[in-house]
């Protein structure tokens, strides 16, 4: 075979902040590709040494020449915001899978879920084992992309599930609570308050390029950090580390009053993630233990 088709080819899907550092982290040898829906994309893509392939997740046809394409892929697209009356489906999940079933299937599979789908476990410590409970339409579409993901593991593509919480890093658009802060936005008063867990963009990237060789077929992942705070605390802290005031706090039933519903959703489940998994079988040794770490002055001049 020619030597491009010897090479190991890296397909990315959803190539947004987290695919560019983890292409970033690949190995030179390796040839890294994305599935861009966007023309104007194809020049930023190149700078950043990846190949681009232009098709759309919407548009099934257009996705055809990715069949038998690449090695490994990483599936970081989002489900589809809206989906009329099926509101439970990722169509852009099922179209991926199809095509990527087709001649010579890629040897991993990786996706970017969400820890959304364990639902409201009134703050108990979670691991993979438990069963998922979503309680909105976005975890719904989620768990459906994840059995899609697995189903083709069952046809021979080692697929590895990472559940992924907030991302955070000072160097991304809306990384860092800053502009929250600065609105004197509320949060819940300790009472009320929900557990919330955090990955930092590059720790989140690292653990997608383990995944692509080190996961397990058919195997979930929680990727996050060993933070453990409530809410309301992480926003105290962030405020602390960027010199600003501590939002206000105020009862649920005020929140419900003053807050809208996107907001309330995530002050509506409260869970802690147990990371052991992904640091025992991915090896991952995360840079940003705690978001202490991640939000540090330091840290952002790294």
């Amino acid at each position: 075979m020619p030597a491009r088709f010897r090479r190991e080819r890296i397909l990315i899907v959803g190539c947004g902040d987290v695919g560019k550092r983890a292409a970033a982290q690949l190995p030179s040898r390796l040839r890294v590709l994305a599935l861009t829906s966007s023309p104007d994309r194809v020049r930023e893509l190149r700078a950043a040494g990846i190949t681009p392939l232009v098709g759309n997740l919407d548009e099934p046809a257009s996705l055809q020449r990715m069949a038998g394409l690449a090695t490994r892929v990483l599936h970081l697209a989002p489900p589809p915001s809206e989906q009329g009356r099926d509101w439970s489906h990722d169509p852009r999940t099922t179209a991926l899978t199809r095509v990527l079933r087709r001649r010579s299937p890629a040897k991993s599979l990786v996706y970017g879920s969400t820890s959304g789908v364990y639902g409201d476990c009134q703050g108990a410590m979670v691991n993979e084992s438990r069963p998922v409970q979503p309680h909105t339409p976005r975890a719904l579409r989620r768990v459906d992309a994840e059995r899609s993901i697995r189903w083709l593991g069952r046809l021979g593509v080692r697929s590895s599930v990472l559940r992924i919480p907030g991302i955070y890093a000072p160097d991304r658009v809306g990384g860092t609570p800053k502009d929250r802060l600065l609105k004197r936005t509320p949060v819940l008063r300790s009472a009320d308050d929900v557990y919330t867990n955090h990955i930092h963009a590059n720790d989140l990237a690292r653990a997608c390029v383990a995944a692509l060789w080190r996961g397990k077929a058919q195997r979930l992942y929680n990727v996050n950090d060993d933070t453990a705070l409530k809410m309301g605390d992480y926003f105290d802290l962030a405020a602390e580390l960027m010199g600003l005031p501590k939002p206000p706090r105020v009862s649920r039933t005020s929140a419900t009053e003053a807050l809208p519903l996107m907001l309330l959703s995530f002050m509506s489940e409260s869970r802690r993630l147990d990371n052991t998994r992904m640091k025992r079988e991915l090896r991952v040794r995360l840079a940003y233990a705690t978001v202490r770490e991640g939000l540090s002055p330091q840290a952002q001049l790294l």
